[in-house]
């Protein structure tokens, strides 16, 4: 069918346009019989399908159909992989085509502010860049097969506690330049369909009644034309959301259709113009429209091959993140123990709306059976917390007989969910106590692990391999075991820093803040920005990930000494694979700043790229920089702005392991206002050429009046002019006239000329 969307807007009453600004049930848009308007369905995700037929709930209590679960957001964000990411949504929109699933609701685009977080694994990282690009591969891939994409949670959701109406408060440049940052790039670059409006407030102001977030920031700068969705029940006031730029309200029901006849009598009152409705009707039939006329009756779920993607790209994701001596991976021959409730039980997935109903879930124990090399002590309880000391002894005592012992732990689903934040960041210690009695005995230990988030690693320095698999999807044991024994080669990167301690994390003091407000105080210093910035000790840095195989970078090129920031710069290096294996590395490039007059970090990742090399093999790798990698968000200006200076560019294997280095001057073409007045600095006032004339003439005048004793200068001690120097420059103008140098009549001259000329 096709949908004149103009014409209907004139053939519908004003009661038919209200009622298609809300859904008919927990999934689906509104029919309006009468026109011919269908209804399509919407369906949770990100990570597979969690379709829910017949009545639904958006909390996973009922039932939803069988499918695949991919590896989560953090997971997928580790592998750095953007041809995955995209691929995966490519896979999960064809599965949508196959479920008449008109919009995949992922994916999660939210900051870690914290590792307390409950729903971290759901979100892709700390870092802006890495969530926005990972982000916008996701979306295109999904609307490649013609599904929408509906990007969430916007904006500046970062914990769980009070979400629904928590005040999360953050000045404007930590705003731009982290959280929303997050969004742009996906938004702008990808175009989804949809896009998701927070629960919580921003500086006191809901999401779902922003019109800064969804008029100005989403339609105004970033060039959005899609439809905005409420989280599930995140309206308060639904006239002020039309008002505002949010399109339809989610889910339908009795509230819904009462919020439908408000927008009938704000119109009717003048509150609300038949303008704004009308374009909100018209994003909402935009979506429906589309939906329809792209419908692939053709696209065939094929849940084994799904399986079989979802088991390589688990591969994908894992993070090497310690492998002392070589443990890894295992040889043939040897005696290996095999540790841990994880065996019997994975863990692959997190709780709440994104809870995906698996076909198949093998576990290590049914991987391993029949294998004689192998043997199994399940070591502690995954549904308790203190320690078994006879499940302990036995472990401790099948560790010693072995040559190699690997301990499957991780966090519980408990300690992961939607609608709650972790408490600590410990996993439980029983597992704890077992992975320390373990290594008493045994020499050769490897940890695998099972989290959604950063965990504290008491034992870290004890055992000699780690292996991070994080929420690796269904086939997490498969992808576990091939890993383990060198039939694939970990990839990954963290995504995120791993503090030594909660305390170390820079949200720690105002997690999850008070009252329902939430003090975002660190600033832009989230994740390695500020362990970087403090020098401070981590557990594992940011952009940090161990492979099978070395990798060794030479050969830094920058394209230009000099540039202005209307051109761009390109920077190689040369990687090249210095081991016996076939492998990939993720290359990282971060620019950082040498001289701003700002808070910058030490360096920001501004671009990646992941490529597999055969053993020996060399590869160039090319990046192109734009102004946006030198840039900070500027207040005064309310944009992103780039700073004239020299700036460092980095590359390496994470923020802390650089390999090579070299700079590039950057000269900014954008010139800030300055309002002059009373209380500006002289050496605020040294910025405006006008000024610094005005400043020479009167710095002549005053040593022409009154030649400049020596003594006095001596009398302030060692580095006497130094002092004098930089008192004049914190003088404010106010004191001119104080100290005489000129009249109050002739410095407001002065003042409104600068203001004039600036």
């Amino acid at each position: 069918m096709s949908m004149d969307i103009e014409q209907l807007l004139k053939d519908m009453t004003l009661e038919e346009k209200a009622s298609l600004c809300s859904g008919h049930d927990f999934w689906h848009t509104k029919t309006v019989e009468r026109l011919g308007i269908p209804a399509v369905m919407m369906c949770d995700g990100p990570n597979g399908l969690r379709k829910q037929e017949g009545e639904g709930d958006h909390l996973g209590i009922n039932e939803s159909i069988k499918a695949v679960c991919f590896p989560t957001s953090s997971a997928v964000a580790a592998s750095f992989d953007v041809d995955m990411a995209y691929h995966l949504g490519e896979v999960l929109g064809n599965e949508c085509q196959a479920e008449n699933i008109a919009m995949l609701l992922g994916p999660g685009m939210n900051i870690k502010r914290s590792p307390l977080c409950g729903r971290n694994f759901e979100y892709y990282s700390e870092d802006p860049y890495v969530s926005s690009q990972m982000g916008k591969a996701y979306i295109e891939g999904i609307q490649s097969r013609k599904v929408g994409a509906c990007v969430k949670h916007f904006a500046t959701n970062n914990q769980e506690t009070r979400r629904m109406n928590g005040d999360s408060v953050v000045d404007e440049r930590t705003w731009h330049e982290i959280y929303l940052e997050s969004f742009r790039d996906a938004i702008s670059g990808a175009r989804p369909v949809g896009v998701m409006c927070a629960y919580n407030k921003t500086n006191g102001t809901y999401a779902a009644e922003s019109r800064l977030l969804l008029t100005d920031i989403l339609r105004k700068a970033w060039g959005y034309e899609g439809f905005v969705v409420t989280d599930w029940g995140a309206v308060k006031d639904r006239v002020k959301g039309v008002a505002a730029g949010l399109d339809l309200e989610m889910p339908g029901g009795d509230g819904a259709r009462a919020n439908d006849a408000k927008i009938v009598k704000a119109v009717e009152d003048g509150t609300l113009t038949m303008e704004q409705l009308d374009a909100a009707v018209k994003n909402v039939l935009t979506f429906v429209k589309n939906a329809v006329e792209n419908r692939d009756e053709t696209a065939v779920f094929d849940r084994e091959a799904d399986y079989r993607e979802a088991v390589k790209m688990a591969e994908n994701c894992a993070v090497l993140l310690k492998n002392e001596d070589k443990v890894l991976p295992l040889e043939e021959g040897q005696k290996i123990a095999f540790v841990g409730g994880f065996v019997e039980k994975p863990r692959c997935q997190g709780s709440g709306s994104s809870h995906i109903n698996s076909t198949k879930v093998p576990s290590i124990a049914e991987l391993i059976a029949g294998r004689d090399e192998i043997a199994y002590a399940k070591g502690f309880d995954l549904d308790e917390e203190e320690p078994d000391e006879s499940l302990q002894a036995e472990a401790a005592a099948l560790a010693k007989e072995s040559d190699v012992t690997v301990i499957f732990a991780g966090l519980p689903n408990r300690y992961e969910s939607e609608g709650t934040d972790r408490k600590h960041m410990r996993i439980p210690e029983n597992q704890n106590a077992l992975i320390s009695a373990v290594a008493e005995v045994s020499d050769k230990v490897a940890v695998v692990l099972f989290n959604g988030s950063p965990v504290e690693m008491p034992w870290k320095d004890d055992v000699e391999a780690i292996l991070e698999m994080y929420l690796g999807g269904d086939g997490v044991s498969e992808a576990a075991m091939a890993l383990l024994y060198g039939e694939a080669n970990p990839s990954g990167k963290l995504a995120e820093t791993f503090p030594v301690k909660l305390a170390d994390n820079p949200s720690y003091l105002n997690f999850p803040g008070e009252a329902g407000v939430a003090e975002y105080h660190e600033g832009i210093y989230v994740g390695y920005r500020y362990y970087d910035k403090k020098e401070m000790e981590v557990l594992f840095p940011f952009g940090h990930g161990l492979s099978y195989t070395p990798f060794a970078y030479s050969d830094l090129k920058i394209s230009a000494e000099k540039i202005t920031d209307q051109e761009k710069l390109t920077v190689s290096v040369t990687v090249t694979n210095t081991g016996d294996r076939a492998g990939k590395e993720v290359v990282q490039l971060y620019v950082g700043s040498t001289n701003s007059s700002v808070r910058r970090p030490v360096r920001e990742l501004k671009r990646f790229a992941k490529v597999a090399l055969n053993p020996g093999e060399s590869r160039e790798v090319t990046f192109t920089l734009d102004a946006h990698a030198f840039a900070y968000y500027e207040v005064k200006i309310h944009d992103f702005y780039v700073e004239s200076g020299e700036y460092v560019i980095s590359v390496g294997s994470s923020s802390r392991d650089i390999r090579c280095e070299g700079s590039v001057a950057v000269e900014g073409t954008k010139t800030l206002p300055i309002v002059v007045t009373r209380e500006t600095s002289i050496g605020d006032l040294m910025q405006i050429p006008a000024a610094q004339a005005m400043l020479a003439q009167m710095q002549q005048k005053a040593q022409t009046d009154a030649p400049s004793n020596a003594s006095d200068i001596d009398a302030l001690g060692e580095g006497g002019q130094e002092m004098a120097q930089a008192m004049m420059f914190e003088m404010p103008l106010g004191s001119l006239t104080t100290f005489g140098v000129m009249n109050d009549e002739q410095l407001d001259g002065m003042i409104a000329m600068l203001n004039g000329q600036n």
